[in-house]
C-alpha cells in the first residue's frame, strides 16, 4: 500500500502542509512513522480522508480569480469495474472527478484506492466565471 508524507497528502488535499499536520495532530487522519521518524498517511486512509475533506468544502470562501487548469492531481478514491468498462474517482483538493474509461486501461495503469493519479480534462468549449 502506497503511503503519502504530510507534504504530498497537503498537495494532494489543496492545503498547506501545515493545515495537513494540524490535521494529522488533531487524529482527523491516521499517520504512522517510517523507519526515518517521518509521518505518513496510508494511501486508503487518505482517499477516504479527502473524500471528508472534499465535501465539507463551501464555495463561501473567497476564490482567486483564475481559470482552471485542465490537470487535476488527487488520489483515487474509487474504482468500480465491469465486464469491459470501470468507473475512476479521483478527489483533486476539493474537486470529485470521476472517468468512465476501459477496465483494461484501469488494470494496465494498476489504479486501485489510495493511489496517486492526475485527471485530465480535454474540452471543446471551456467556461470561465469570475466571481
Amino acid at each position: 500500500m502506497q503511503s503519502y508524507t504530510i507534504g504530498q497528502a497537503a498537495r494532494l488535499l489543496g492545503v498547506s502542509p501545515d493545515t495537513a499536520r494540524r490535521w494529522a495532530d488533531a487524529g482527523r487522519v491516521a499517520t504512522h512513522r517510517d523507519e526515518n521518524g517521518r509521518r505518513l498517511i496510508d494511501g486508503r486512509d487518505l482517499a477516504a480522508f479527502s473524500i471528508e475533506v472534499g465535501q465539507g468544502a463551501s464555495g463561501d470562501e473567497e476564490e482567486s480569480y483564475t481559470s482552471a487548469r485542465n490537470a487535476f492531481p488527487g488520489i483515487v478514491t474509487a474504482v468500480k469495474l465491469g465486464d469491459v468498462a470501470a468507473q475512476v474517482e479521483i478527489q483533486a483538493g476539493p474537486h470529485r472527478l470521476v472517468s468512465l474509461l476501459t477496465r483494461e486501461a484501469v488494470e494496465e495503469l494498476g489504479l486501485e484506492v489510495g493511489m496517486q493519479a492526475v485527471a485530465r480534462v480535454k474540452s471543446t468549449s471551456v467556461h470561465i466565471d469570475r466571481t
